[in-house]
């Protein structure tokens, strides 16, 4: 009796030869097209980018050399010289915008997600929203009226201060959708063993959206460490190394404005750091791309 019901594949209208595709029809042939629009674009999309980092490792290699990592930048028409003190500029300042930036993002993040409903969550990631797209240039006007007329001198403190406005919307948005990624299970889970919110979210929920959190810090170190027009109202420039006794409260350089400077004169021993500056800091963005993708691939939910 089994065998009745046993159907013959020669006979089956439902084979595998009957899920192929006829590559004649229309709809396979639009499928194809499609295809290779949306591939001729990605291609073009990537063509500039690969254009760029072309003419960065032509020029930017050819003028690297030991010293441009630890000597001062030269006079106009002085071969040598370096940008060392361009490179620890930068560094001070993205560390002083971490250190403002970091702690207020992710705590005002853990809020959005965790313990704030309603309009009030509305107007905050609205409100982030709209100081994300504010120019940067905008953003160091006004650290140049709060700190640089108050404090009446251009610092590394200034020019940190208008980094960490730049970084802030970047690690509150990435935070507060790290969050909400971790499933809704791994809360109720936690209450239901006896934890309170408090606890369920810093000690479950905040390290399951570590490698998330860590992209958007990495991504927002990477777009502070390329600006220039903030630093240009706050930082300055200086042609010497920070002074260690006054580090926060005097003109500081950095790679960004120097790239800048040396870029536009005609003396072309300044315009080979230029591009040795903007190389170093093709590859630091290349660096923080790398880390936000190592932590992204680590996930422990």
């Amino acid at each position: 009796m089994a065998s009745e019901f046993i159907q013959d594949p020669a006979k089956s209208s439902f084979n595998s030869a009957s899920l192929r595709r006829n590559p004649t029809s229309p709809r396979t042939l639009f499928g194809l097209i499609m295809s290779g629009i949306a591939g001729l674009f990605t291609i073009l999309a990537i063509i500039p980018l690969v254009i760029i980092l072309a003419y960065l490792l032509g020029k930017g290699i050819a003028a690297l050399r030991p010293e441009v990592f630890t000597e001062l930048p030269p006079p106009p028409m002085v071969p040598g010289g370096g940008f060392g003190n361009a490179i620890l500029g930068t560094a001070i300042m993205v560390g002083i915008g971490m250190l403002i930036s970091v702690p207020i993002g992710i705590m005002a993040g853990i809020y959005l997600s965790e313990f704030s409903t309603g309009k009030l969550a509305d107007w905050i990631r609205f409100l982030t929203n709209v100081l994300s797209g504010v120019p940067s240039i905008i953003i160091g006007v006004f650290a140049y009226g709060v700190i640089v007329l108050t404090t009446r001198s251009y610092s590394a403190w200034a020019g940190g201060f208008a980094l960490a406005i730049l970084m802030l919307p970047i690690i509150v948005r990435t935070t507060d959708e790290a969050l909400k990624l971790v499933p809704q299970e791994v809360r109720q889970a936690s209450i239901g063993v006896g934890a309170n919110d408090y606890q369920t979210v810093l000690q479950i929920v905040l390290p399951a959206a570590v490698p998330a959190i860590i992209t958007g810090v990495t991504l927002s170190v990477a777009r502070a460490a390329g600006e220039t027009a903030p630093l240009l109202f706050t930082a300055l420039f200086t042609q010497y190394w920070p002074n260690w006794n006054n580090l926060l409260f005097e003109p500081t350089a950095s790679l960004a404005v120097l790239v800048y400077n040396f870029a536009i004169v005609p003396f072309q021993n300044q315009q080979e750091l230029a591009w040795a500056a903007a190389f170093i800091l093709v590859v630091l963005v290349l660096l923080t791309s790398i880390i936000s993708r190592i932590a992204t691939a680590r996930r422990t939910y």
